[in-house]
């Protein structure tokens, strides 16, 4: 079994100290990282060198947006299209232990979910329309060994907001970005994860926005972050775990989102 956390940390090195405990409590074999907030050469690599995780790559940008994978296995880096249509540090493939993975960060869309109006929804729109297209054009599902991971933001679910009905509007879980999301999920046949392991009727969050004072007590949640996985891989996982570890959530100066790991099958040993 491989061990593969995501995690929207909002700004690696605000949070360094956080991560680090992380790593050292749970001690993922990867981990994916989103919003990092930082050019390459500012990414806390030694730090993360000396955690046990010397295998790196990022895709950075100054001060805002960003992605990056630190791994126990080594990785190779991959080519693939920018699916953001304003250049954003927003995606990356590497190859890892026996399988792709893929680490995005999809623009949140803004507060208006109207496209006439709204640049940024349009734009989060946009780079879906572009990924969708992108898995229909390869069509090597059945055969493909690929993890897609990240801060998606969107909660697609009925159960992934704390009410449906109050956030049918707000976006993050209005029905066009959840078909949107839908689309490219069954372009690839994507399976996801996480509800895999928890029932669909069961409330799972991954994310508490800070204006809640306390989160815990009205735990308004969205579950923005996922792991998905192709068929071919997902029929290999025969008893996979999914974590939601909301505790990090209280941590101090903590992320709004919690980190997600996913336990699974290992297709060979990197």
């Amino acid at each position: 079994m491989i061990k593969l956390t995501s995690w929207n940390v909002n700004s690696v090195r605000l949070r360094l100290p956080q991560i680090e405990k992380f790593l050292q409590e749970t001690n993922p074999d990867i981990l994916c990282l989103q919003e990092i907030k930082c050019l390459a050469e500012q990414f806390p690599a030694k730090a993360f060198a000396k955690a046990g995780y010397p295998h790196q790559a990022i895709s950075g940008q100054k001060g805002m947006h960003g992605v990056a994978i630190v791994s126990k296995w080594p990785l190779s880096e991959e080519c693939i299209p920018d699916f953001c249509p304003r250049g954003e540090a927003r995606v990356q493939s590497v190859k890892v232990a026996g399988f792709t993975l893929l680490n995005l960060y999809i623009p949140a869309g803004g507060d208006e979910p109207d496209v006439k109006i709204n640049p940024k929804f349009a734009h989060k729109l946009e780079y879906l329309n572009n990924l969708q297209q992108h898995f229909t054009a390869r069509g090597d599902q059945d055969n493909a060994l690929e993890v897609l991971v990240g801060d998606l933001n969107i909660a697609p679910g009925e159960f992934d907001v704390w009410s449906h009905k109050q956030l049918l509007r707000v976006v993050s879980h209005t029905p066009i970005e959840v078909d949107a999301l839908n689309a490219v999920k069954n372009s690839f046949d994507f399976v996801d994860m996480a509800r895999v392991c928890v029932p669909e009727t069961e409330p799972l969050f991954t994310w508490w926005s800070y204006r809640s004072k306390d989160w815990t007590k009205n735990n308004r949640g969205r579950r923005l972050d996922h792991i998905w996985l192709s068929p071919s891989l997902a029929t290999l996982s025969k008893n996979p775990k999914f974590t939601v570890h909301n505790d990090c959530r209280s941590w101090e100066r903590p992320s709004d989102h919690a980190p997600i790991t996913l336990e699974f099958y290992q297709p060979e040993n990197g």
